[in-house]
């Protein structure tokens, strides 16, 4: 099934303004819906194209880009292969899963000057180091990041093309929808948060209306990830550090323990395979921020920080990965509304998920309580001009908020408004916005 993505817009606005200046890169983890979109774009927008599948193509075709002296041959032996006539300014060229060829990565550079065609690449881990290696990146590249459907694009695959649309009108009127209508749009928002936004998911769901088929895409999806670690990390830590996210969250810590999910790796020895793993766009890591000011990249600790799943669908089922789907208390949970408060932690994945896909860098902030035996903690900040938005995630009730109320008595001057995200319906009230957790992509 081919869903509606808001991508479609940017890729036309590239085609519009680059006019095939630059070759449209998108990156994205794997089953974002990178290849469906970029043909869907093709077979919408151009006359003619022609579809390479780097991963799954013969080894001529490769071979073909590691010399780029004679583009005509180049051409030629396209057309010939996939029985497509290219015509010059009006047919497109889509190097799927670029990072299985980094000569014709390479190769862009000199295919945009040629001029004849347009081009679009699209890659998962496009920036791991062992796919680039002794390669020239070209400068002719225009990046674009892809995420899983967020819960319009959601609702827009189940025709629902009204709901997000009218929360957004009531938000930024400062309205509250009503507590009858808000509870129907949180029924639909749990039922995403188990589904999640990649595009097979979601077509199993909508086919079979059974989730328990939905977990096994989930599964299968997973399992895709886990080899993709492997080639990060043959030692197979990457894959590890990945499967003990729920339980790293579960245990209320103010950071990921790497030492306790690698049994006694330190940080130092891991830096390396984290920061691939947050390239590969699978993983969000927030970071904490040691001065909670504008500027959150420049006042932070690469070595404390928290780690989400970049797809809160793919969170549940790796949070029951060794269970039989039957056993998935969260599933039963969830779609009652009677979620358990130690698994509020899936709200905190939905919010990194939502903000990351709106463009905000994650950044945290924890200060000790009175005594000194506890902790407060801002779950999110993030800037917004010379002020800063400090949030907290509530999952069930939200009467009340400590850590917002000390945060505010200690940095009233830097911040342009506090926010807690709930369940709830809008309300701004004694200097806080509460809104619930679909509302988060308006902030």
């Amino acid at each position: 099934m081919i869903f509606k993505r808001k991508i479609y817009d940017k890729l036309l606005e590239w085609k519009k303004l680059d006019a095939g200046r630059t070759a449209l890169l998108i990156e994205g983890a794997r089953r974002v819906g990178k290849s469906t979109i970029s043909e869907e774009f093709a077979k919408n927008e151009y006359k003619t194209y022609i579809k390479i599948d780097f991963a799954n193509c013969n080894k001529e075709i490769k071979e073909l880009f590691e010399d780029t002296s004679d583009l005509n041959r180049i051409f030629l032996r396209l057309q010939l292969e996939y029985g497509v006539n290219l015509q010059e300014k009006e047919s497109l060229i889509i190097f799927d899963e670029i990072q299985f060829a980094p000569k014709a990565r390479q190769a862009l550079k000199y295919l945009v000057a040629d001029a004849r065609y347009e081009y679009i690449a699209t890659g998962s881990l496009i920036s791991i180091k062992q796919n680039i290696q002794g390669i020239l990146i070209p400068s002719e590249e225009t990046d674009i990041k892809m995420y899983p459907m967020d819960f319009e694009e959601f609702l827009w695959a189940m025709d629902d093309y009204s709901t997000m649309k009218i929360a957004k009108e009531y938000f930024l009127r400062g309205e509250a929808l009503g507590e009858s209508i808000n509870r129907k749009i949180m029924d639909k928002f749990r039922l995403y948060m188990l589904v999640g936004g990649m595009p097979q998911a979601v077509d199993s769901y909508l086919s079979t209306n059974n989730l328990s088929m939905v977990d096994r895409v989930k599964r299968s999806i997973i399992n895709l990830y886990e080899k993709d670690f492997n080639r990060i990390d043959p030692t197979g830590m990457a894959s590890q550090l990945f499967h003990q996210i729920p339980a790293q969250l579960t245990s209320n810590s103010n950071r990921y323990k790497t030492w306790q999910a690698s049994k006694g790796n330190s940080f130092l020895s891991l830096a390396e395979i984290i920061t691939e793993m947050k390239e590969s766009m699978v993983v969000n890591i927030s970071y904490h921020a040691n001065d909670p000011s504008v500027g959150l990249a420049f006042h932070s600790s690469p070595e404390k920080f928290k780690m989400f799943v970049g797809d809160t669908g793919l969170f549940v089922t790796l949070a029951f990965w060794d269970k039989d789907f039957t056993e998935n208390i969260i599933y039963k949970k969830m779609l009652a509304n009677r979620l358990p408060a130690d698994l509020g932690y899936m709200y905190e994945n939905i919010v990194a998920q939502i903000l990351v896909s709106s463009g905000h860098k994650l950044y945290y902030y924890t200060f000790p309580t009175e005594t000194g035996k506890h902790n407060y903690e801002i779950d999110f900040l993030i800037s917004k001009g010379h002020k800063i938005d400090p949030i907290e995630v509530k999952s069930s009730g939200y009467k009340t908020h400590a850590s917002l109320d000390n945060f505010y008595k200690k940095f009233s001057s830097r911040i342009d408004r506090e926010i807690l995200l709930s369940p709830k319906d809008y309300e701004d009230k004694d200097g806080i916005l509460f809104i619930p957790f679909y509302d988060a992509y308006f902030i």
